[in-house]
């Protein structure tokens, strides 16, 4: 574990190498610390109802903690049924997700400022 970012991989499958950290210390901070967990789609589901008052399969779901801490759960499953439907291939998809997932930590809404800054990150790791 780096310092102020964690992983864990609950599902059975593999996650490809994505620059989790390079782009949490970009988008959060250096001290922003951020737990990260792939889950199965089941257990989106129950947080996204649990957490969110939503009834589907969350590809991704952000729950800020304080200022300078944040969990974010990201779904692999949905993720690479999802890719297609972007023009992602898994491994991009699972990085936009991470991304989307970290402007809401940061207090970002959905909207153009929260895309124009999507599209920045994105363009700067070249994806």
């Amino acid at each position: 574990m780096q310092e102020g970012f964690s992983t864990i991989n609950k599902t059975r499958g593999k996650i490809p190498r994505v620059l989790f950290s390079d782009l949490k210390k970009e988008i959060l901070g250096e001290k922003y610390d951020l737990s990260l967990a792939f889950v199965t789609p089941s257990e989106a589901a129950r947080l996204a109802r649990t957490y969110k008052n939503k009834d589907y399969d969350a590809n991704v779901l952000s729950f800020r903690l304080s200022k300078q801490e944040g969990e974010m759960v990201i779904c692999p499953a949905v993720a690479k049924r999802e890719a297609k439907l972007f023009g992602r291939d898994f491994k991009g998809m699972l990085t936009y997700l991470f991304i989307h997932g970290a402007f809401h930590l940061k207090g970002h809404t959905h909207g153009g400022t929260m895309e124009r800054e999507e599209r920045r990150i994105l363009k700067k790791y070249g994806l």
